[in-house]
């Protein structure tokens, strides 16, 4: 049993304000795992002091110093990579293979990415005799979710670190285990006291605090677009600048081209991974009419050959990560078989054999319309839905009829096709023919998907403001 009673503040771990715990519940027994103190708005008020007064001295520190701050912290990160991959199984239900290979192994990916953006990024711009000048934002406060935990706490604290911010995170409760990792290999790299601040709790009361601080000049949120709206509704009254990156129910376009057995296995495999549960899974799959009936004999190939089990085991996915999710998905999928959706594959209840834990059935299910709920709102579990297109026209007018723009997907050999589709499709992230994930590309969406951009060179600008200095160099004779 894990015990995390304590919060990391000004470089110490310290007793909250009022004692208050919760059980953190392993998805894949439904048993208590460990404990987490609750933080309250006390908390988070001397976290954000501890913050601002180190503000002064973070944010004029020079690259050199970030750049060999975030070196030490990458080495201590490969001392406790094992340790951050167990924590990330054990709180949200990920598999051994996939929380090292894809899960932990984002945390040192964002690390490095801000370390070589860093080494060259240009904070000055001289123009005429006015020098622009890019300076650390203030005090960040950051809100994020269970289902990467490990990436989305990098992509939001690594390159504010880089940049010279200071900040208070509120993991989820949901699975705190591998932030505690996480701020434990930070003290050993020796970041400055009150430059990084770690407070447990709920949204509705240490997410809210943050959001509103009068101290805290912006906050980054993760998660659901509901959410989100809370968020920068509490944030509006001190006009902090708000970094949302929220839902997605990203489509698919198969063109008729497309090599079929290779482009629906990945988008298949590609909601199936991580139960399910990632903003960006191609969940809404486009396949021509004239083709319908051979890929969902593929998908339901690929469905049916995806092994759900314990999280410790050869399984491709475990378990979704709490009962409120699993009751989530069953509504859902209930609610597109009652509104005509056929089930190709899975479908409700869980898998056989598997009677303990929050496992979900990998599900296909086809004869979907755009109008359905299940092609308008975000199951986050292992649920593809088939939509089917006439012409190339119809397939991009369907995938932007979403409020979502987070990300895309579209597949075929003509590359000047695929491109022409790619250029129509409203989101902030397209993905041609399967594409490998790049650690410097922006990510973040359109619409309801929220604003702003992390990774690579663009997270940093997230977290600078502006300064133009007039008169910096004097006028030519």
């Amino acid at each position: 049993m894990r015990e995390y009673l304590k919060f990391y503040i000004d470089g110490q771990w310290v007793d909250p304000e009022t004692p208050k715990t919760i059980d953190v519940i392993n998805p894949a027994t439904e048993e208590p795992a460990g404990r987490i103190s609750m933080g309250s708005a006390a908390d988070v008020d001397r976290a954000v002091k501890a913050a601002r007064a180190a503000f002064a001295g973070y944010s004029q520190t020079s690259v050199d110093e970030r750049v060999a701050l975030l070196e030490r912290i990458i080495a201590e990160y490969k001392k406790r990579y094992d340790d951050v991959a167990a924590a990330i199984t054990e709180e949200m239900g990920a598999p051994v293979s996939l929380a090292k290979q894809a899960q932990a192994a984002m945390g040192i990916g964002h690390l490095k990415t801000a370390l070589e953006v860093l080494k060259d990024y240009a904070f000055q711009e001289q123009r005429g005799t006015t020098m622009l000048v890019k300076e650390p934002i203030g005090v960040c406060g950051f809100i994020t979710p269970w289902n990467w935990p490990i990436n989305q706490i990098a992509c939001k604290v690594v390159p504010a670190l880089a940049v010279g911010c200071t900040m208070v995170l509120k993991p989820s409760e949901i699975a705190p285990f591998s932030a505690q990792v996480w701020t434990e290999i930070l003290d050993a790299a020796g970041v400055p006291a009150g430059v990084f601040n770690l407070v447990y709790g709920d949204g509705p009361v240490v997410g809210a605090a943050i959001s509103s601080h009068p101290e805290v000049d912006m906050v980054s949120f993760t998660g659901s677009t509901r959410a989100g709206i809370e968020v920068a509704r509490n944030a509006a009254p001190t006009v902090k600048r708000v970094h949302q990156e929220l839902g997605g129910k990203s489509p698919n376009i198969i063109l008729d081209d497309a090599d079929f057995q290779r482009t629906i296995k990945a988008g298949v495999r590609a909601v199936m991974a991580n139960s399910g549960q990632s903003c960006n899974a191609p969940t809404r799959m486009l396949v021509p009419n004239s083709r319908m009936e051979e890929a969902l004999a593929i998908a339901r190939e690929v469905a049916n050959a995806t092994k759900v089990g314990d999280p410790a085991s050869d399984a491709n996915i475990g378990p979704v990560v709490s009962a409120a999710q699993w009751d989530k998905i069953q509504t859902l999928i209930a609610k597109g078989i009652e509104e005509g959706a056929q089930v190709v594959a899975g479908g409700p209840g869980k898998p056989e054999g598997l009677d303990k834990g929050y496992y979900v059935k990998p599900t296909i299910l086809a004869g979907v319309n755009n109008e359905m709920t299940v092609a308008r709102e975000e199951i986050f579990g292992p649920v593809l839905t088939i939509l089917g297109y006439d012409t190339v026209e119809e397939a991009v007018e369907i995938a932007n009829d979403t409020p979502y723009g987070l990300a895309a997907y579209v597949s075929g050999s003509d590359m000047e096709a695929v491109r022409k589709v790619a250029s129509q499709l409203r989101a902030g992230q397209v993905t041609i023919n399967n594409a490998a994930p790049d650690l410097m590309a922006p990510f973040g969406g359109y619409k309801q998907s929220g604003n702003g951009r992390e990774w690579g060179d663009h997270a940093f600008a997230e977290f600078l403001e502006t300064k133009a200095v007039l008169g910096f160099a004097p006028k030519a004779a």
